[in-house]
């Protein structure tokens, strides 16, 4: 029997969001204009892969209007598919974001509920036919978070993404502003995160998700491999966990990260990050470059150099997306951060 060769290509499933960003450093109560980007966890993951090389294609559910035509448009321009998204329902998801600085946090306000997205329903997307061409399917928590509606089409495209042999990445994601429908998130992530490889997670994810308080007193590598211990008996196909740490260092955040891959452990550089010009999306750029890394099968430091300086490049860039090539990533791993003009 001849067993098909695919070429690696990662199909994403998320809400495609308008973001509404207050200008200037301005806060939420001064602004008088709003600047307009496009985003989305699953959305950001899927067009930095795109502009690294890798085929992609997202999925969503959006309504038949010219502000999602407009959000389809963006992703189009940095080589995304997205043919087989589907149309229905009233609004895209919106969120406002607030920038903050070296003083005050940035803030965050959702306006997701009842969006085209959050009444998705069963049996809407034909996965099967999708997962015919893929090699990878990617998710993450927040998209689980808007409705329980989502969360059953999550249930259903993993399911699906497993049965065609699909190996499945996730991120935890935890946005507690999201969280509204009734339920819990550790009564809904336990399940989802069951047939995932490869995850991306956080401490405090871990904790709400499956009740594991790993010791604050301890070293933040001791608690990562207490946290994939932990993880590793609640799932059962895991091989690949990886986890960014960001520290504050005066006027500077120090960003670094940790990896265990088939069992055994890998920690990053620390970078020094001096200036933030956007933060949202750096997680989203972190996964995206530990799967560039595992996909074109670099050696497991390789992956989470990639990952930590895909995260660390993303902060450089206005917007969710992070604009940037294998050549600048390649560049930064080797050279560092740099305030030369390219010419």
């Amino acid at each position: 029997m001849n067993t098909i060769v695919r070429e690696p290509k990662v199909v994403s499933f998320g809400e495609l969001l308008l973001r509404l960003s207050v200008k200037n450093g301005a806060r939420f109560t001064q602004t008088t204009e709003l600047n307009v980007h496009i985003g989305g966890a699953e959305a950001n993951v899927s067009v930095l892969l795109s502009q690294l090389g890798i085929a992609t294609e997202f999925i969503t559910r959006l309504p038949d209007n010219d502000l999602a035509r407009l959000a389809l448009s963006e992703l189009l321009k940095y080589g995304v598919d997205t043919q087989q998204c589907i149309f229905g329902g009233d609004r895209m998801g919106l969120y406002f974001f607030e920038n903050g600085n070296q003083i005050r946090q940035s803030q965050v306000i959702y306006d997701r509920t009842n969006s085209s997205f959050a009444t998705i329903g069963l049996k809407q997307i034909d996965w099967a036919s999708i997962f015919e061409k893929s090699t990878h399917f990617h998710w993450s928590g927040s998209s689980a978070a808007v409705s329980y509606e989502a969360s059953q089409v999550c249930s259903e495209a993993i399911q699906a993404a497993y049965n065609n042999g699909q190996i499945i990445s996730s991120d935890f994601n935890y946005r507690s502003k999201l969280w509204q429908y009734g339920k819990a998130a550790s009564e809904i992530m336990p399940g989802l995160l069951n047939y995932s490889t490869i995850a991306v997670a956080d401490l405090d994810s871990i904790e709400i998700y499956f009740g594991l308080k790993t010791n604050k007193s301890i070293s933040d590598a001791e608690r990562f491999l207490q946290a994939y211990q932990f993880l590793a008996k609640k799932m059962p196909h895991l091989k690949t966990l990886a986890m960014s740490f960001r520290k504050s260092d005066g006027l500077s955040h120090l960003y670094s990260a940790m990896l265990i891959h088939e069992g055994s452990f890998f920690e990053s550089k620390q970078h020094a990050i001096h200036w933030v010009t956007d933060q949202i999306g750096s997680g989203d750029a972190f996964t995206a470059g530990l799967l560039y890394g595992l996909i074109n099968k670099l050696s497991a430091q390789e992956c989470i150099e990639w990952a930590v300086a895909c995260g660390v490049i993303k902060q450089s860039v206005h917007g969710d997306f992070a604009i940037s090539s294998a050549e600048e990533v390649a560049h930064f791993i080797k050279n560092g951060s740099s305030n030369r003009i390219s010419r």
